[in-house]
């Protein structure tokens, strides 16, 4: 998190005469922006023993042991109930290898052990896979669908044996068949599943399938379409990774004691990728390097995936030794189970509402405004925040924090409905305020909403702090545009947006975020408010790349993190006092980590991207670290301008954490000041003084040793000639 968090703070030399945006009844006064509502509403006052009781156990149940953090694995009761059809993830980024083509990558069948024979796991027959794609909001419904079925067939079934001899059981092959401005679908390719990954006897010996290598058979069965699209269909290791088990123990992420471990490590999961020339689905046909410019809104698509089985399933009677006989389908197709973006039906959508969720499209989440809009509105994770009802019953989220204004039950940016001060903004009714400011106490309406529903537009206040001169509502430099207002759970990409090189020393998992923090305080882009390429614009959420950390960007989002990109600052920060907006409140959501941050195996570099399956003869050591991302040094970049953000007086990282014997405190001094740097228990009592000096400028490191620490949660006290500049979170675990 180094490389995100040096060099946060502004310069408001031009700032001198507080903005205000209010109607009168409303207390909003923007100085970079700060909200002062000193109480929550009486309905939160009156809260009852049993409703507090009620939200501290039914709902906890209901948002974490719901599979708080895994994406789509097994999100809703019916689904979970029928694994073929279960979507777990979607994928969508331009190629690093072929720029001019995007890859789409739509993941089901959850949680496949590698050994789980001898019947392995394959896509169901009598199902329909399907990827969509809008790319013109004017046009209703999908403008280009893929669609992939599955038939299976025993070529020995004499053994049971999965792979003997050449010859394969359950041999899965598949058709696609593409349908575009929706004209009927038409076949534009045939082609086969590769075998599971059974162990080196199956796959690699001449009494098995007699292979070079698993990868071969991943070669061999990519294949290309007669319209120019590259397939590839099946096993492969599950890309998603995120600590399970500490999601589902109530939402110890991190855990606050013991070891974070990746809860898909080592799991396999089936996959459908495809390579589409950009031309086949812009909505023009124009190639990216046709684009105007890299955030050409004509270069926008909206992406979902779906299952659906026919209504009526018959079991019927054994009269024969043929498997097809067994039990037959009919009746109308119904989805039963679709994707956009990460988490939604996961973290946002209550227990309650899954099942009806998953029946829906995305092109029904308007009309359904009223029973679904609350819930991105005014997030129930929200309520788990520092300063939120219920900000201390899950500590591991003590580190996130929203500014206030936008707390559950306030209004936002609503005050400034109708306002002059909104026109010609995204928020102006005549553009999308209508959408954006759709009432009183929805205050996520302008940052969470939008995120899941439109994609943000390139207007103000949807652009960097970077050139604003305090004032949000101002434009800024440009950074996405991914908009496309449909109103629907899509994974919304830009395809004109450049692609960040995986190999760059810039490329970062956290995706839009980290593309934010250097167009605020990399002198490469904040000495203007053009646009440029800022490296991670191509990632989540515009898009979504394999290594994008959706996990933890997702829950900085509903910490605030977006509204502080744009000039939004967290309370902590004063103007009148306060020479920058890099305050404890903000260090703390971006340094804010689950514990996990990559993947547990390496992905590829050429496509399909994703990593071959694990074999069934793999012997994995779940009790492994997870090895941290390497991040850049802290201090590379100077301060060069006054429209980007200048370094704070003192920053300070520590790691590991969890700590269990040896901690690493790195931290740079800004210029030459007293430094005291203590340790202090959850009362605020000093536990250990780890430096108490004089000190000139420039970095240093303290390695100290935490055994004789009990388990639980310190704090790191950071102070320059007697005032406290930052404090870091330590949990000592075991």
């Amino acid at each position: 998190m180094q490389k995100m968090l040096f060099n946060l703070s502004i310069s408001f030399k031009e700032n001198k005469i507080p903005i205000s945006l209010a109607k009168p009844k409303t207390r909003i006064v923007i100085k970079q922006i700060i909200y002062h509502q000193k109480n929550f509403t009486m309905k939160q006052k009156k809260l009852t023993r049993l409703r507090l009781k009620w939200i501290i156990s039914g709902v906890f149940i209901s948002i974490f042991s719901a599979v708080l953090m895994s994406s789509s694995h097994r999100e809703a009761p019916m689904i979970a109930n029928d694994p073929l059809a279960d979507n777990t993830d979607l994928y969508a980024f331009r190629s690093p290898l072929a720029p001019r083509k995007l890859i789409i990558i739509a993941n089901y069948i959850p949680f496949q052990l590698p050994q789980g024979g001898p019947n392995f796991y394959q896509f169901g027959e009598n199902i329909r896979y399907e990827i969509h794609i809008d790319n013109n909001a004017a046009t209703p419904g999908d403008d280009v669908v893929y669609r992939f079925t599955f038939k299976k067939e025993n070529q020995d079934p004499t053994t049971f044996f999965n792979l003997r001899l050449g010859q394969e059981n359950l041999k899965t092959t598949y058709e696609v068949r593409r349908s575009i401005g929706g004209n009927p679908f038409v076949k534009i390719l045939t082609g086969t599943v590769p075998p599971p990954n059974i162990g080196p006897r199956s796959i690699e010996s001449p009494v098995g399938v007699g292979a070079k290598a698993y990868d071969s058979l991943i070669y061999q069965r990519t294949n290309y379409a007669i319209t120019g699209e590259r397939v590839f269909a099946g096993p492969i290791e599950d890309p998603f990774f995120v600590d399970l088990g500490g999601a589902f123990d109530l939402g110890d992420l991190p855990r606050q004691s013991g070891k974070p471990i990746d809860g898909l490590k080592c799991i396999n999961v089936s996959s459908i990728a495809i390579e589409i020339p950009i031309e086949i689905i812009q909505k023009d046909h124009k190639r990216p390097d046709q684009a105007k410019n890299i955030l050409d809104p004509n270069f926008v698509v909206g992406i979902w995936a779906s299952a659906s089985r026919q209504k009526i399933r018959t079991l019927n009677d054994a009269t024969s030794n043929d498997p097809a006989s067994f039990e037959t389908h009919s009746g109308d197709w119904v989805q039963v189970s679709r994707l956009g973006m990460p988490l939604t039906n996961e973290v946002i959508i209550p227990v309650g509402y899954k099942d009806y969720w998953n029946r829906l499209t995305p092109y029904q989440d308007l009309s359904k405004l009223s029973e679904f809009g609350n819930f991105f509105y005014n997030p129930e994770l929200a309520l788990y925040t520092k300063g939120q009802p219920f900000g201390t019953a899950v500590p591991a989220f003590n580190a996130l924090g929203v500014q206030n204004g936008f707390k559950n039950g306030q209004d936002g940016l609503y005050g400034l409905k109708g306002s002059p001060k909104a026109t010609g903004t995204a928020l102006d009714d005549k553009i999308f305020g209508k959408l954006l400011l759709p009432g009183h106490n929805r205050p996520r309406s302008v940052d969470l909403w939008p995120i899941f529903h439109t994609g943000v537009p390139n207007l103000a206040p949807y652009q960097l702090a970077t050139g604003k001169n305090g004032n949000p509502l101002a434009a800024g430099k440009p950074f996405v545009n991914n908009f496309l207002p449909n109103g629907g759970d899509m994974l919304r990409i830009n395809m004109a947006v450049p692609v960040t090189p995986r190999d760059s020393k810039d490329f970062s998992s956290e995706g839009l975020i980290q593309a934010a923090v250097l167009g605020l305080t990399d002198p490469r882009y904040n000495t203007n408010s053009n646009i440029q390429f800022i490296p991670n614009m191509d990632g989540f959420p515009n898009g979504r790349r394999l290594e994008d950390d959706v996990t933890r960007i997702e829950l900085q989002a509903v910490g605030g993190v977006v509204l502080a990109a744009i000039g939004l600052w967290y309370d902590d920060y004063n103007p009148k006092v306060d020479a920058s907006p890099v305050t404890p409140d903000l260090l703390s959501v971006l340094g804010y980590s689950t514990g996990v941050e990559k993947n547990d195996v390496k992905f590829r570099t050429w496509f399909p991207f994703v990593q071959a399956p694990f074999s069934g003869t793999h012997v994995c050591d779940c009790g492994t670290d997870q090895p941290k991302e390497q991040r850049q040094a802290i201090g590379k970049f100077p301060v060069t301008s006054t429209l980007g953000i200048a370094a704070p007086e003192v920053f300070a990282t520590a790691s590991p954490n969890p700590v269990i014997n040896t901690s690493r405190l790195n931290y740079r001094v800004q210029s030459a000041s007293l430094i005291n740097i203590t340790v202090v228990d959850v009362l605020g009592k000093p536990v250990k003084v780890l430096a108490n000096k004089k000190q000139d400028a420039g970095s240093y490191t303290i390695e100290w040793n935490t055994s004789s620490l009990a388990k639980g949660s310190y704090f790191i006290s950071i102070s320059k000639n007697g005032e406290v500049k930052q404090t870091l979170p330590l949990i000592k675990a075991n």
